[in-house]
């Protein structure tokens, strides 16, 4: 509790900025996130900041804590009492619950956490923000919306998925010495730039196309064409030998990159392939998802793919499948309200994945891939809101289905995708508007960024 305190109270400080003479107010409940609010609180007050805490359960406040913030100067506030004191302070520090808190707030903490969100300071959560649930994401009533989450021992799984991240902000990790303690294997897992550098295919010095892969892109319509340019952009620029297309949208993708392998028969008559993209903007065509299905290659199904194919034909395959739902088609494959898995995005990506037997990478404003083996669950830790674009989604699947091709496997490949593509984003955007085209092009500058 010392470790954590010490880090909490470095981490205020150094938000405040001007230490002395600032105001810093603590929302303490009964547990030992109070407990870690106190005595950092106790810290700061040493240092000259006026710290008054309130308590909203008086006779269950830690004891050693609250003694020690008294000793160092500070005082304390009934919590009918404190609006104006919250309202006025430089910085608040949510200490109300700690990583057992489930359901939301109660009424007297939802008051203290509203106030906070009204009050001119920074807002820091202690471990993770009251009222958010630490190993699912989920947000099950009153919350509070922290700027800064200060994290003790390791990330919490709700600290990495919405809609809980949305209420974390910035979150910085105080290593308090677990180490051991720690178990051995993750929840959840966040890729970063050495992990996906890791897995990108390399082609060598005897590297043909073939050797490389070839994917097959089996999408868009006479009313979605821009679908299957984009879906074929996102494949040429994930490491795939060479496309080839089917589709009604030939035109506009020779017209587009000349380079494609164009067939005219659909997917039973193109040619070898190594994996298969179905789906984007296809409209109602049935029969080429369930021929792309029979092939005992990789799948990745994506858009009107997942509301064609059967379901039966999926858990059948022996190839591996990978399916790339947003939260609604996630939602109608369940059977059950969008807001059910927006709310509960974890156990949402998980029940997918044993239900078809197939990969899942679940799109939205945290992507997750959750293999069908159970596991830990990856969280794509790149993106940016702009990706929230027509035409993103069918980028992701090319690029997703071009390492499939190169022998990446389907957790890998919707890994390593989803992180590419939202570091593309980003670059692509660099703060400002940015469209589906301008995402494919920056998938090079995200390459060579994870490689370097």
């Amino acid at each position: 509790m010392q470790r954590a305190a010490a880090g909490l109270a470095v981490a205020c400080a150094q938000l405040l900025g001007r230490v002395y003479g600032s105001r810093v107010v603590l929302l303490v409940g009964s547990g030992d996130n109070g407990g870690d609010a106190l005595y950092a609180g106790a810290r700061l007050a040493r240092r000259g900041v006026a710290v008054a805490a309130v308590l909203l359960a008086p006779e269950r406040t830690h004891p050693g804590g609250l003694a020690a913030l008294l000793r160092a100067g500070g005082r304390t506030v009934a919590a009918g009492d404190a609006e104006e004191t919250v309202l006025r302070a430089d910085l608040v520090v949510d200490g109300i619950l700690g990583i057992g808190g489930r359901g939301g707030l109660r009424p007297d903490a939802a008051r203290l956490a509203a106030l906070a969100g009204d009050s001119r300071g920074v807002v820091v959560a202690v471990d993770l923000p009251s009222g958010v649930e630490a190993d699912s994401g989920e947000v099950r009533g009153a919350a509070v919306r922290a700027d800064v989450t200060v994290t003790f021992g390791a990330h919490k799984p709700g600290l990495l998925i919405d809609p809980a991240r949305e209420y974390a902000g910035a979150v910085r990790l105080v290593d308090i010495g677990l180490g051991g303690e720690l178990p051995d294997e993750a929840e959840l897992e966040a890729l970063q730039h050495a992990d996906v550098a890791r897995l990108l295919p390399v082609p060598g010095a005897e590297s043909d196309k073939y050797r490389r892969g070839v994917v097959g892109i089996a999408a868009g319509s006479g009313r979605y064409p821009g679908a299957a340019v984009l879906a074929v952009a996102g494949a040429l620029r994930g490491g795939a030998g060479a496309v080839r297309y089917v589709g009604p949208a030939s035109d506009a993708v020779i017209a587009r990159f000349p380079e494609v392998l164009v067939s005219e028969g659909g997917p039973l008559k193109a040619g070898r392939v190594q994996a298969w993209v179905v789906g984007p903007g296809g409209g109602d065509d049935a029969s080429t998802v369930a021929d792309v299905v029979t092939a005992d290659v990789p799948v990745l199904i994506d858009a009107d793919g997942l509301r064609l194919v059967d379901p039966g034909a999926v858990r059948g395959r022996r190839a591996p499948t990978l399916m790339t739902p947003h939260a609604g088609e996630a939602a109608a494959l369940l059977g059950v309200p969008r807001g059910e898995v927006e709310g509960a995005r974890l156990e949402s990506v998980r029940e997918l994945a044993g239900r078809y037997g197939a990969t899942v990478l679940l799109k939205g404003s945290t992507t997750l891939v959750a293999d069908s083996g159970g596991g830990a669950v990856r969280v794509n830790s790149t993106g940016t809101g702009w990706l929230a674009t027509a035409g993103s989604g069918d980028v992701l699947s090319g690029l997703c289905g071009s390492l499939l091709a190169a022998g990446v496997s389907a957790f890998d490949a919707g890994s390593v995708g989803a992180y590419l593509h939202g570091l593309a984003g980003r670059l692509a955007a660099d703060g400002a508007p940015v469209g589906a085209h301008d995402v494919a092009e920056a998938v090079r500058v995200a390459w060579r960024d994870v490689r370097d």
